[in-house]
């Protein structure tokens, strides 16, 4: 059995990229690019999302002498966890003072 889920924000951004387009395949280049997460940080939460059976992931072979590119996309489960998950990131994240503290 995986080690719990870590929930941190660079795996919710991961999440929540997901959920822009939950139906689709992705690469892990175009997550990426559009959480502005790098490999080594982003490929380790890919690979605990898959482990915990949130991701499905395939490789596509494209031409002939390019590699091939692994793909992930949200499974059924994946979809619920993610939109729960990125929902109460968010709604913890408003409730916070935007000062970071309590006053004295």
């Amino acid at each position: 059995m995986p080690a719990p889920l870590r929930l941190s924000p660079q795996t919710i951004q991961v999440l929540d990229a997901f959920l822009r387009a939950p139906a689709g395949w992705r690469y892990g280049y175009d997550i990426s690019r559009d959480t502005g997460l790098k490999s080594g940080t982003l490929y380790p939460i890919l690979i605990r999302l898959a482990g915990h059976k949130l991701l499905e992931t395939c490789w596509e072979t494209t031409e002939a002498g390019k590699p091939p590119r692994h793909m992930y996309h949200l499974t059924r489960e994946g979809l619920r966890s993610a939109k729960e998950h990125v929902r109460a990131y968010k709604a913890a994240r408003s409730r916070q003072p935007a000062w970071g503290g309590a006053k004295s």
